[in-house]
């Protein structure tokens, strides 16, 4: 169905110039519309990466070690999927920007301007025809202006010639006047008939030709418009079209991120995180005190009864001994051995050992010292046990029980090298993945010392590109940072060597089966290293039965506790010059002449850690034995 303006509203100019201004102002309300709508896309878009980056993970952070759970994981790819949706929103506003608001912003002025052009034909038709018909009305007015007068004229002209008293000259001045007026009104007729007849032929082309070809362009300009509006309608539309394909896409790698999750994986990676690598505990045995209250408490009863409750304890869950027995244990005064008795040939040596002073000290840095110093704080112990060993115990009493409440936060020390105070199963995870770095870094040093050769050859084939010479040094500095880099190497690979060889010893069904029958007993066990000792735990002499029995009960723990550990290797043999009797906690009887392995040296207070036998090691005086180091063998040899 067709229609025309110029035919059909010819005469509704007025309401067609309202229309048309109505519809530029609907082009600019919809402009300003999606205007609003493309900063509302790039805020969303906006607030969704701060979203994504609020919840990405820290660098440096704890965080960083939780990604390594299948859901942590798939949490991250869903910020990452986020981060791209948040994109697919700014294309979004920037599409609606480029295709739209630009282009209706641009086509509103040029229509205001072909709206104003077209009117202002319109006016100007209308206005011509106002003056023709202007026109036709004056000349209108004038024809009856004219008819008139000749009538008055002709009237006079006929009463002067019937009236007999009027002079001849009268009439005919009277007839010639009669006559002058109807040819003015003759003229005037002539000019009305001619202005009708402009008038109706401009009439006739005003509004079958002027106004219907002003009417018809300004329809087809309304036409364009909302035919503009729609094409801007369906960009609209397929602006968001065209990002669905991805926006789907990052939706589907959320369902992957969601899939992905493993609760098998992620339990199994606790166990990964979290294993110590410790045996379970065995069962308590019944301890009958009552047997005490029948016989009197002396020095052979407390150590056939310490022996006895050393056999006994090897199933001890020793990582839940009570907080009050390990702070007990760490506020105690720290004090080496005694110095050994006065005698007339060690005594008399500068280099003998002297006692320090006991002074108070805070309790975190009597913790500190308990960690490092540990050929002092080791000589409580009966055995004396491996600071590996007892860095593990430590660590594993304060995880679990004095540091639970987040409450006490003392500061240990940043741990040693080769991870010891670690358990076993994290020792063996941190010294892989730090053996993993170094041959990293190895085979960067390699493949830029391939780099600086191949480049030296060129050089040398072609002195004119660079002095060959110059490639020295840098090779040089590499090949000592290669050296240092294969050492170090060998150094994590033999302690992950080391922990593995343990691990796989304390899984195999036979070890664990001997280990069994050890904690029944049936495996005698020398104490003659303790029975020569009457002193306090911090190595001091006293006759206060109230302190012998807190030793007995503090040494009977830690001696439990560490009554399975490997005996330490021999670093080489002494000679004993001079006899000691080593009354004192920690340390061993030797004669004179007598040769022992050494175990430890001397740390700078004066004493030696060597060894008898299997059950018998201790400290004595370095200045009371020659030492003779196997320094090509050291810590390959161990006392069998």
């Amino acid at each position: 169905m067709s229609c025309s303006w110029g035919t059909e509203l010819w005469d509704q100019f007025d309401n067609l110039e309202k229309h048309t201004q109505w519809g530029i102002e609907f082009v600019e309300r919809y402009t300003k519309f999606v205007k609003e709508r493309s900063e509302i896309e790039l805020s969303y878009a906006k607030q969704i990466r701060n979203l994504s980056k609020k919840y990405q993970p820290k660098k440096s952070s704890r965080e960083e070690e939780e990604y390594k759970y299948s859901s942590s994981r798939a949490f991250l790819m869903t910020l990452n999927e986020l981060n791209d949706y948040a994109g697919q929103h700014e294309v979004i506003a920037e599409n609606l920007n480029t295709q739209i608001i630009s282009e209706l912003t641009r086509y509103i002025q040029e229509l205001k301007a072909e709206r104003k052009s077209h009117f202002h034909d319109g006016r100007r038709a209308q206005q011509h025809m106002e003056n023709s018909w202007k026109q036709l009305e004056s000349s209108k007015r004038r024809f009856e202006r004219d008819c008139k007068e000749a009538d008055r004229a002709q009237h006079y002209y006929e009463k002067m010639d019937a009236d007999i008293n009027v002079t001849k000259a009268d009439v005919e001045k009277a007839r010639q006047q009669a006559q002058l007026r109807h040819q003015v009104a003759t003229e005037s007729k002539n000019e009305y008939l001619a202005c009708l007849k402009k008038f109706n032929k401009d009439q006739n082309e005003h509004y079958y030709t002027l106004i219907p070809i002003i009417f018809q362009r300004i329809q087809e300009m309304e036409e364009r418009r909302i035919e503009r509006v729609g094409d801007s309608m369906r960009s609209y539309a397929e602006v968001d079209r065209k990002v669905l394909p991805i926006i789907s896409k990052c939706l589907d790698g959320m369902n992957k991120a969601a899939e992905s999750i493993d609760p098998k994986m992620d339990t199994k990676q606790v166990v990964e995180t979290y294993k110590s690598g410790f045996e379970p505990p065995g069962d308590v045995d019944f301890e009958d005190y009552s047997l005490s209250m029948r016989r009197a408490v002396s020095e052979s009863s407390f150590l056939n009864s310490r022996g006895e409750s050393r056999r006994r304890s090897k199933g001890k869950l020793w990582p839940f001994i009570k907080r009050n027995k390990l702070m007990s244990l760490l506020a105690s005064p720290r004090q080496p051995p005694p110095p050994p008795p006065t005698s007339p040939s060690p005594s008399a040596l500068p280099n003998g050992p002297q006692s320090p002073q006991q002074q108070k000290e805070p309790f975190s840095q009597r913790i500190n010292d308990f960690m490092s110093s540990k050929h002092k704080s080791l000589r409580s112990l009966r055995r004396g046990v491996s600071e590996i060993c007892f860095s593990k115990y430590l660590t594993c009493i304060f995880s679990s029980h004095v540091f639970s409440n987040g409450k006490l936060s003392l500061k240990l020390g940043s741990g040693s090298e080769d991870y010891s105070h670690l358990p076993p199963e994290q020792r063996r995870k941190k010294l892989q993945a730090k053996l993993n770095d170094i041959n990293k870094d190895l085979q960067k040093e390699m493949d830029q010392r391939d780099a600086l050769t191949k480049m030296k050859d060129v050089y040398l084939k072609n002195p004119h590109m660079g002095d060959p010479s110059s490639v020295d040094p840098r090779l040089e500095e590499i090949s000592q940072n290669i050296e240092k880099l294969q050492m170090e190497a060998q150094k994590f690979e033999s302690w992950l060597a080391e922990v593995e060889g343990k691990l796989l010893e304390k899984t195999d069904p036979q070890r664990r089966q001997s280990a069994h029958f050890d904690s029944q007993g049936n495996t005698p066990v020398s104490n003659s290293c303790a029975q020569n000792r009457e002193s306090s735990p911090d190595g001091s002499y006293t006759e206060d039965h109230s302190a012998e029995n807190q030793f007995k009960s503090r040494s009977t723990e830690f001696d439990d506790e560490f009554d399975d550990e490997d005996p330490l290797p021999t670093i080489g043999t002494c000679k004993a010059l001079y006899p000691f009797e080593g009354q004192n906690e920690g340390t061993i009887s030797m004669a004179e002449g007598e040769m022992l392995y050494v175990i430890e040296e001397d740390k700078g207070d004066g004493w030696t850690r060597v060894r008898r036998n299997e059950d018998e090691e201790g400290y004595v005086p370095t200045s009371y034995i020659k030492l003779y180091f196997d320094t090509n063998a050291k810590g390959a040899m161990t006392y069998i």
